[in-house]
Parts: structure tokens; C-alpha cells; sequence
């Protein structure tokens, strides 16, 4: 098992499970929740006491640290089953919600992933859209999965910013890995802006039209709601996804989407 070749530099962690007992099929990034350096991420995890790793860093310049090996496990997620299946990636962000990455990092993520998929004989990048529909799906041996650190522990990582790009993600890293599949992405590749026009008002349980649509686009851009869900109606699946996207963003769980929920999702996508 081999590791990437598009690493700046190495800096072996003690924490770590060597070997993992899984095969990789697996890939979770994550948010370092600081704009820090290759070199700082790598310095993070060499004490024993930290009793934490991850097998890359990605630094806020976009060089790329190698930390644990592919063939050992990180102590990422907070989750060992998860962990000795998936290749974590810790990438520079900003500190506080939702955790934006710039370009550069955001960039080496999708190519670092692709890296990882051909080295290990997958073809594709799945994001299936939620804990449940992930956990519950056996890859096939030419398939990778996109997992996420809040599923195992109330934490907010990757953070939002990232969380809600998983569709986007995938997709570009499909494209890289086949340049012949465009026709077939799942979010063909996801949209940067919203199509469909904002609503003036408040929208409701009983809101219907191109308002709710707007609405239900970015629940999808999210990660809360599939695609084929935006159907412009606004009925208890929409109504419990907008609680779901407000309290992520510690805005009044109340399930209209007025002008504060507007404004923070705007910022957020």
C-alpha cells in the first residue's frame, strides 16, 4: 500500500493503529479549524499524548503533509471502524463556523482524493447524501464513500463549508479520475449559485412555488435533502431539513425561513 506522491513533507505521528484491519475504501476530511501551515498540522499530532492523527494535512498554502501512513490507521474520527477504513485528511480552515477553506486547499483536497482513489483501484468517489444511506452501503471493490467526522461525535467537522460542497467534491474528483463521466455526475457538477429566484417572504410549512424551491436548493446543497426532493413544495420533510440547516447554524429553530436564514445561508454556500 503506497502513499501519495504529491506530499511536501512527513512528519510520522506515534498515534496510530498499524496495520489497519480494513481495506481503503473510505475517504473523511475534516476541518483543522485554523488557517495553519503543513508543517503546524504535521506538529499537532507528535506528541503520545495528543492521542489523535490523520493520515494527510493539508496546509493553507496547499502543500500536503504526509502523517500516518495509508497502510496504519489515523486517530481521526473518532470512530475506529471508520478510521481503519478511510484515508482522514485534516485541511486548513478558517476558525470559526462554517469553516471556510480557500481555494488552494479546497483544490489539493479534490486532487488528493482522486491520488487516493487510483492508487487504490477505485473508479469513483460516492457521496450518497447522508449518514444513514452510507453507513448502511457496502462499497463495491472499484468504489470509494465520503464519510463525516459529526457522524460519530457532536462535533461540527468537516464544518459546514465543506459538509455542504461533498456533492461538489465527489463530482470533481469523478471527473478527474474519467473525464467521460460528466453525464453521469450525481450534482453534474454541484451548481456555486442558486437558480432559482429568492423569496421576499417568509417561507412556510404550506409555502409552495419557485420560493420553496430556492429554499429546498440549498437544503440539497447542504447535504440535508436529495436532489429529486426539490419539488417546491414545503411539507414536514422541508420543514424538519430547515430546523436541521438552522440549528447547525445556531439560528431560532423555527422552520420558516425568513430573512436572518436567508442571509445565513447565502454566506455559507
Amino acid at each position: 500500500m503506497s502513499n501519495s506522491g504529491l506530499i511536501s513533507f512527513t512528519n510520522i505521528s506515534p498515534n496510530r493503529t498499524s496495520p489497519r484491519n480494513r481495506r481503503i475504501d473510505t475517504i473523511t476530511p475534516h476541518c483543522v479549524v485554523g488557517q495553519s501551515s503543513a508543517e503546524a498540522i504535521g506538529r499537532c499530532f507528535t506528541s503520545p499524548g495528543r492521542k489523535a492523527s490523520c493520515n494527510y494535512g493539508i496546509g493553507v498554502d496547499g502543500r500536503i503533509i504526509l502523517v500516518v501512513d495509508e497502510k496504519d490507521r489515523s486517530w481521526c474520527s473518532s470512530n475506529s471502524a471508520n478510521d481503519h477504513r478511510a484515508v482522514t485528511i485534516e485541511c486548513a480552515s478558517d476558525k470559526t463556523a462554517p469553516y471556510a477553506m480557500n481555494s488552494k486547499v479546497y483544490d489539493k483536497l479534490i486532487d488528493l482524493c482522486a491520488d487516493i482513489c487510483r492508487r487504490n483501484g477505485k473508479k469513483r468517489l460516492l457521496w450518497l447524501g447522508s449518514k444513514e444511506k452510507t453507513l448502511a452501503y457496502t462499497p463495491k471493490s472499484d468504489e470509494m464513500v465520503l464519510t463525516a467526522h459529526r457522524w460519530f461525535a457532536n462535533k461540527s467537522c468537516p464544518g459546514d463549508w465543506l459538509y455542504s460542497r461533498y456533492g461538489d467534491l465527489a463530482d470533481r474528483v469523478n471527473v478527474l479520475l474519467d473525464s467521460n463521466i460528466s453525464d453521469e455526475l450525481q450534482y453534474s457538477v454541484t451548481p456555486v449559485f442558486n437558480p432559482f429566484p429568492e423569496p421576499t417572504t417568509v417561507v412556510k410549512t404550506g409555502s409552495r412555488g419557485e420560493s420553496v424551491r430556492w429554499v429546498q436548493w440549498y437544503l440539497w446543497r447542504f447535504g440535508i435533502m436529495d436532489r429529486e426532493e426539490i419539488d417546491g413544495i414545503f411539507g414536514n420533510k422541508t420543514d424538519a431539513a430547515v430546523r436541521e440547516a438552522q440549528k447547525r447554524l445556531k439560528l431560532e429553530q423555527d422552520g420558516k425561513v425568513g430573512s436572518e436564514t436567508r442571509m445565513a445561508w447565502k454566506k455559507l454556500a
